[in-house]
């Protein structure tokens, strides 16, 4: 998917922090929230956005630990929805 496939996916959902499901065009589907970080617009121009999985959500909510998160290149989505 390209970045503004992405901007119009998220500005049709406007809720923030909301669980996605993305599936990917050459591995499993993931589940996860979309990271708004202090180099989100950067990564953004390339493409790029930082996703906690479905199993770090409570300690995402709890601590906000960057380390948490794994990064994913827009380019390898086939589809996002609402999860």
């Amino acid at each position: 998917m390209t970045t503004e496939q992405i901007e119009k996916f998220f500005s049709a959902n406007n809720q923030a922090e909301v669980p996605v499901k993305i599936s990917f065009k050459t591995r499993n589907n993931v589940t996860g929230i979309f990271i708004q970080t202090p180099d989100f617009n950067e990564l953004k121009a390339k493409n790029f956005y930082r996703i906690v999985s479905e199993a770090n959500f409570e300690q995402w909510k709890k601590s906000k630990d960057y380390n948490l998160c794994r990064m994913f290149n827009g380019a390898e989505f086939t589809k996002l929805a609402i999860a």
